[in-house]
């Protein structure tokens, strides 16, 4: 079997695996009880990143160059990315809800760059003069390194959210900074602030009066069912104890995996401005390309800053995690499909 036949293959068994993947994870999902079935998602994941690894590598061999000159390659780099981080996810969170999250993403990239795109830009091409250069594995694989973790890290965030369903609640705390709540792991009370639905029952129940004259008074049945109203819309604020452990760590982990994709952006930028110079004789053109990857690291250096420093935890971060992974496609994808600029050779313009 010759190279680009090899290469047809592999891509076309990678979108097949990651799509059976996705029906397992989300099987899993729905069906917890049924045994191994989680275990054949991770199976799953993990032969998609083999095969995805063995394609590159074959396009390596073929042109001679490493494979991050076209979208098609790009896109299968990033797919392998995402396979990576999620394992590193996954590992620490034990969950299977990363994979139902991960596996959908990364088979609609691998449908995308298999099964969308035409064959002349699947197919290997001569280098540009300007690509040319031992940056191009430096800046390229780096950048898409990046999002690929940055987009794991928003879908672990989405997932809170979608766990958690616009209820505000307290965690354990995975901010590290002057800002984050560390007593014991659990944030801590203010002083007569009631901490369970009994508490906050007994801090507003006018029901009975000791004025120190030895009698007690009991006040009418409206306070008492008021009081009983508000005991029971507390106790139904709270998740179960499952839900909330999985918040917690949904929230943890999706911390964690953007703080290893933030570095990894802000090298890869430093790297591309220092090839700009380089090829182009500027570190910096405000090319639309260059533009949306400081908005890019502008977003989740917000997310990390609010974290850190000012302690926020919940759905507030979250809902600006998960805003980032938008940012991260219209950086990654969107500035290419609607904008020309110095980025968009071997693309799409």
């Amino acid at each position: 079997m010759d190279l680009v036949a090899l290469q047809s293959w592999l891509d076309n068994a990678s979108f097949a695996v990651l799509f059976t993947t996705m029906l397992i994870y989300w099987g899993s999902a729905a069906f917890p009880t049924i045994p191994y079935l989680s275990t054949l998602g991770t199976t799953g994941m993990a032969i998609a990143n083999l095969c995805i690894a063995a394609l590159l590598s074959a396009r390596w061999i073929e042109a001679g160059y490493f494979p991050l000159s076209n979208l098609y390659e790009s896109l299968f780099f990033i797919a392998w990315g995402i396979t990576a981080i999620h394992f590193l996810a996954e590992n620490m969170s034990r969950s299977r809800l990363v994979g139902v999250f991960t596996a959908p993403v990364t088979m609609a990239i691998a449908a995308f760059a298999a099964l969308s795109l035409p064959t002349e830009m699947q197919s290997a091409e001569p280098l540009v003069p300007a690509l040319k250069s031992n940056w191009l594995m430096m800046h390229v694989s780096v950048m898409l390194l990046s999002y690929a973790a940055l987009m794991v890290g928003s879908l672990l965030a989405i997932a809170f959210l979608i766990v958690t369903r616009g209820q505000n609640i307290e965690l354990k705390g995975s901010s590290v900074g002057t800002g984050g709540f560390r007593n014991g792991r659990y944030r801590p009370l203010q002083a007569e602030e009631p901490s369970t639905p009994i508490e906050l029952a007994a801090a507003t129940e006018p029901l009975i009066d000791h004025s120190g004259t030895g009698k007690t008074a009991v006040l009418d049945p409206v306070a008492v069912a008021t009081v009983e109203k508000v005991s029971t819309q507390a106790k139904a604020e709270l998740l179960s104890p499952q839900r909330l452990n999985l918040a917690d760590t949904l929230d943890n982990i999706s911390y964690r995996i953007i703080g290893l994709g933030f570095p990894l952006l802000t090298i890869g930028i430093i790297a591309g401005a220092v090839w700009a110079n380089e090829a182009w004789g500027s570190y910096w053109s405000w090319d639309p390309k260059e533009t949306w990857a400081l908005i890019t690291w502008l977003v989740f250096a917000a997310y990390l800053h609010a974290r850190i420093t000012r302690g926020w935890q919940g759905r507030r971060p979250a809902l600006l995690a998960a805003s980032g992974f938008v940012v991260v496609w219209i950086c990654y994808l969107g500035v290419n499909l609607l904008g020309k600029g110095l980025h968009s050779y071997g693309w799409f313009f």
